[in-house]
Parts: C-alpha cells; sequence; structure tokens
C-alpha cells in the first residue's frame, strides 16, 4: 500500500517538474527582453529540475542515486545564480540590454568596476 503512494508522489512532482520547466523554455521564447529571460531561466528552470530530481529520487529509492541526485540539485543551486548574473553582466557590457534606471552603474570610473 506504501508504494502506491511513493509512485503518486513521484508522479506529482514529476509532472510538476516537467511543466515548470516547460514553462521556463516558453517564457525564454516569450519574454522580450535580457533581464526577464533571465529571470525564467534561473527561477523556474531550477525549481522545475528540483522537483523532476524529487520525483526520482522517490521513485528510484536507492541510496547511490539518490546521493547521485542530490549531488546534481546542489551543483544546479550553486551554478545557477552566477551563470544568469553572468549573463546580464555580458548583456549589459555590450549593449544587448538597456540598464535598469535607477540602478548603481558599477562599471562607471571611480566606483571599483574599473580594469
Amino acid at each position: 500500500m506504501t508504494g502506491v503512494w511513493w509512485d503518486a508522489a513521484s508522479a506529482l512532482c514529476l509532472l510538476l517538474g516537467a511543466f515548470f520547466s516547460f514553462s521556463a523554455g516558453v517564457g525564454v521564447l516569450r519574454f522580450d527582453n535580457l533581464y526577464s529571460r533571465m529571470h525564467v531561466v534561473a527561477k523556474p528552470q531550477v525549481l522545475g529540475l528540483l522537483l523532476l530530481l524529487t520525483g526520482l529520487a522517490l521513485r528510484l529509492q536507492d541510496r547511490t542515486s539518490v546521493t547521485m541526485l542530490m549531488l546534481v540539485a546542489v551543483f544546479q543551486l550553486m551554478t545557477s545564480p552566477v551563470a544568469a548574473h553572468m549573463v546580464g553582466r555580458a548583456g549589459l557590457r555590450t549593449g544587448a540590454a538597456e540598464p535598469v534606471p535607477g540602478a548603481p552603474d558599477e562599471e562607471a570610473p571611480g566606483t571599483g568596476g574599473e580594469r
């Protein structure tokens, strides 16, 4: 009887994860500026992946597999914010993105951003 509950929880996590990952892909195509696309790649995509990994862990229930899935989740949580920041910074430097009004300019002379 408990196997049915584990399978149902796994299926729910897998379906929600697929939905969030799909919505992130649609958001990349639909949003118009770099900052919106950066947000949609960093937030729902990571949540979708974490839900997919949780669903897999609930389904597999093997110590080695769950450990590997946890390492993937930790690596994704560490690298996704850094990647989004670097994409935004590159877009700002190359002129692909407009500066946000009211935001401090870290590249201005005298602010420590010069090289």
